[in-house]
């Protein structure tokens, strides 16, 4: 599965965008420095997102939607399509 497919995947069992858990990280505090498990944690117990689901969203909290160009157009099962993560809904990305 694609770093953007566990992010629509994401979506679809929660009904929440990426941008939206954005936000709801940064109200509680988290961003850029914040350990992993806090944040796995908090989206196990409210969102009931498992660790794969969790750690795609905490490379996104701390990091943001760019991603290493190593997993770009690889033609692998992981291979994304872009170095640049969508995070505004799947049903909004320019490139489905």
């Amino acid at each position: 599965m694609s770093f953007q497919a566990y992010l629509d995947n994401i979506e679809g069992k929660t009904g929440l965008t990426p941008r939206q858990f954005l936000d709801l990280a940064a109200e509680k505090g988290f961003g850029p420095g914040t350990k992993a498990g806090e944040i796995v944690t908090w989206l196990g117990a409210d969102y009931g997102l498992g660790r794969g689901h969790a750690m795609a969203l905490v490379h996104v909290i701390t990091k943001g939607p760019q991603i290493d160009s190593k997993h770009v157009a690889t033609g692998t099962t992981h291979s994304d399509a872009s170095d640049t993560l969508w995070l505004d809904g799947k049903a909004t990305n320019p490139a489905v």
